[in-house]
């Protein structure tokens, strides 16, 4: 870090025509390349449901489920007459269509049950051939475009992929102008300095466009989801913001002792540098996590979670670093004077500020004000028993979105939604006994129960049959997931793939609930083994990551009762489906862990500095928590700002992300930070320090120290 300071104190210009040429390289590349982003990645490749699709989609030269449906609302009866005409001439418009492989309608090949209830509507089920989701979703906006001039509208699960892209790169544009200006004005109150303020949003700026470009890059190389593109926008913005605030307020406490000049920025990068440095490791390790998952969706996350950690790591470190060395005492400017001596008198309070006096009041009753608080966090995350969960579907669009108009029409309009079925691959010659022993299959899995109907087996290919499952309730209801587990519970005379969107909603919980053991293991493991080199303690690690639990059970609670409970509707904007998104847990549960340890990083740093310095633990932990109060408070703010802008997203899945990674960080920033670390670590004594010999010898070796040397005494209570 010192070598690195007489870097930046030398040639800090150099740093910083650096930093403008990658930022105008970053908006004229990054920018483009991320429209290349898919808006698939939910499936796990080796699912059964894949297995089945692929297997008829090869065998028939078509998707096995539509792709399309196409509404069609002509006001008069569809069974004859102008209205039948409407419906033959919407599928011929949509035959035209080159990536069309097949079409059904209610008068060619399917039924009646394609007709309402009231014979006013009709859908056409649209097949298509082999081809990308982002192509079957280009193919669906074509198909909208070509029959905007008649009385059609368009859903299905393409048209929700096109649909749910559109909205998200609207979104991320509102959650932009909502809050930059509001992370500048909090900026201002933190700093109480406008060329401190501009900051902070400056290197956020930086790092949005770098990791648009470090995520376009990656994406020629391997398939990223689109919806890497708000996490990468919020955690930019929250990290950038984080670290700046960190690196600032420590760099204006040296300035004020050191004056300006290398030792400043020295001290600076050797504290909070290393802080940074930390945090960034747990961070990206923590979101590194949903890399072990094979859902492109959360893969993507992770990729873009670990680029953003250390895109905003390397700004805070080497950019910041650069604009102080030149800005000197002039990070000041441009305050008013009251402004001004309000912010020195903060910095000058290290054993009276409200912090101080507020982390001695809990450890006065360390006991009580722990048990209460951890109580109160368990109840708030009791609801989280009952989460039910959901995927994404029409229903994620708001209402205003043709394809969720086109999904509810079908549930509420028409006898049966058959534009869904539970289908079953079957590998089988055709030959006379084949058909024979399917016909029997066949009709016992008509013997099932919440079974509508069945239909009769058909070759699609070349040993290819296939057989449709009609169920009472399509979708992703419980008794539609209880009946692909019936069907593949049934047994079949030839070897049988069962697929369809119930089978995908099935086998995607399945997939996640065996790859979630391993991606906790490596977020804890991690967690634990940076703050041990951190603290050169074995307890605190392993308390912070008990905190970061409870941390995420209360806001899943919190989640809970607010989105699956259909609470707070009017005020967020959505429509409960009572349920959660099924990766919502996953990753609430990377975010928050890695955030929550961000702020521990911070805390814990300091702590340990004052404890280095020969305080006693109870007055190290006070004088920890006056000098980051301030700072966590208000970076947990500026991060909530910035991710909870996606409450605004009219995508009740980002919603949902937004607004409960905002109330992780704010859980976490001060219940957490300011009741339950105290009242635990006045709690624990010496004891916060223990290590076995063996990993204190370790540490000695690895970790580091704010003192010039660390006493043995000191990595253990005394005589231990």
């Amino acid at each position: 870090m010192n070598s690195l300071a007489t870097l930046l104190t030398r040639r800090p210009w150099r740093v910083i025509a650096v930093a403008i040429a990658f930022l105008a390289v970053a908006v004229m590349v990054g920018g483009p390349l991320t429209g290349n982003l898919s808006s698939a990645g939910f499936e796990d490749p080796s699912a059964e449901f894949v297995a089945a699709r692929d297997t008829i989609r090869h065998a028939s030269g078509v998707n096995p489920n539509p792709g399309v449906v196409a509404l069609v609302s002509p006001g008069s009866d569809v069974r004859a007459g102008d209205g039948r005409q409407a419906v033959e001439t919407a599928a011929a418009t949509i035959r035209e269509d080159p990536d069309v492989g097949r079409v059904v309608t209610a008068f060619d090949g399917g039924g009646p049950a394609m007709i309402s209830t009231d014979g006013t509507q009709s859908y056409i089920a649209v097949f298509m051939k082999p081809i990308s989701d982002d192509a079957a979703g280009d193919a669906a906006k074509r198909i909208r475009e070509s029959l905007e001039s008649q009385p059609v509208k368009v859903g299905g699960a393409d048209a929700v992929g096109d649909e749910v892209g559109t909205i998200i790169g609207k979104d991320l544009a509102t959650a932009e102008m909502f809050a930059f200006p509001i992370i500048f004005l909090l900026s201002l109150w933190v700093f109480r300095g406008l060329v401190a303020a501009l900051l902070p949003s400056l290197m956020g700026g930086v790092v949005i466009f770098g990791s648009f470009l470090a995520i376009g890059l990656v994406n020629e190389g391997m398939t990223l989801s689109v919806y890497a593109l708000n996490l990468a926008i919020g955690l930019s913005l929250g990290l950038a913001i984080d670290y700046s605030l960190l690196i600032i307020s420590r760099y204006r406490e040296e300035l004020a002792r050191r004056g300006p000049g290398r030792d400043a920025l020295a001290a600076t990068l050797r504290t909070a540098g290393k802080s940074v440095l930390f945090s960034a490791v747990t961070v990206a390790a923590a979101l590194a996590g949903l890399m072990v998952f094979p859902q492109r969706f959360l893969f993507s996350m992770g990729i873009a979670g670990v680029m953003v950690a250390l895109i905003a790591a390397a700004i805070a470190l080497v950019v910041l670093p650069a604009v102080l060395a030149l800005l000197g005492t002039r990070i000041n400017s441009l305050a008013p004077k009251s402004w001004r001596h309000r912010s020195e008198h903060a910095d000058e309070q290290i054993t009276s500020g409200f912090w101080y006096r507020l982390s001695n009041a809990v450890m006065r009753r360390p006991g009580p004000v722990a048990a209460v608080t951890a109580i109160a966090l368990i109840v708030v995350a009791l609801p989280a028993l009952g989460i039910t969960f959901t995927s994404v579907d029409a229903g994620v669009l708001p209402t205003s979105a043709t394809a969720r108009q086109v999904s509810d029409s079908l549930t509420a309009d028409f006898p049966e939604d058959r534009s869904q079925p539970v289908y079953i691959a079957v590998d089988a010659p055709d030959s006379p006994q084949a058909k024979a022993a399917l016909a029997d299959y066949a009709q016992r899995l008509g013997d099932l129960p919440n079974v509508a109907g069945v239909t009769p087996p058909a070759v699609v290919g070349s040993d290819t049959w296939r057989i449709d499952v009609y169920g009472d309730q399509n979708g992703l209801s419980d008794p539609a997931q209880q009946l692909v587990r019936d069907v593949r519970a049934t047994p079949a005379p030839f070897p049988a793939d069962v697929g369809g969107l119930a089978a995908s909603f099935v086998d995607q919980k399945a997939s996640l609930g065996a790859h979630l053991p391993y991606a906790v293991l490596l977020i804890a493991a991690v967690t634990i083994i940076a703050l041990f080199i951190m603290t050169g303690s074995v307890i605190l690690p392993v308390k912070a990551v008990i905190m970061n639990l409870l941390t995420l059970g209360s806001t899943l609670g919190i989640l809970v009762w607010v989105f699956q409970d259909g609470r707070l509707e009017g005020l967020l904007g959505y429509d409960s489906v009572g349920a959660l998104d099924l990766t919502q847990p996953i990753l609430l549960g990377a975010m928050a862990f890695g955030l929550s340890t961000d702020y521990a990083v911070f805390l814990l740093s300091r702590i340990k500095e004052a404890h280095d310095s020969g305080m006693d633990t109870r007055e190290s932990v006070a004088v920890g928590l006056q000098r980051t109060g301030r700072i966590v408070t208000a970076a947990a703010l500026l991060f909530a700002v910035a991710i909870g802008a996606f409450a605004t997203s009219e995508i009740t899945l980002i919603k949902e992300l937004g607004v409960g990674t905002a109330l992780a960080v704010l859980i976490d920033a001060t219940i957490i930070r300011a009741l339950l670390v105290p009242s635990l670590m006045a709690l624990f004594g010496d004891w916060n320090w223990w290590a076995p010999r063996p990993l204190r010898r370790l540490h000695r070796r690895i970790g580091f120290s704010e003192s010039d040397g660390e006493r043995e005494g000191e990595a253990s209570p005394a005589g231990v």
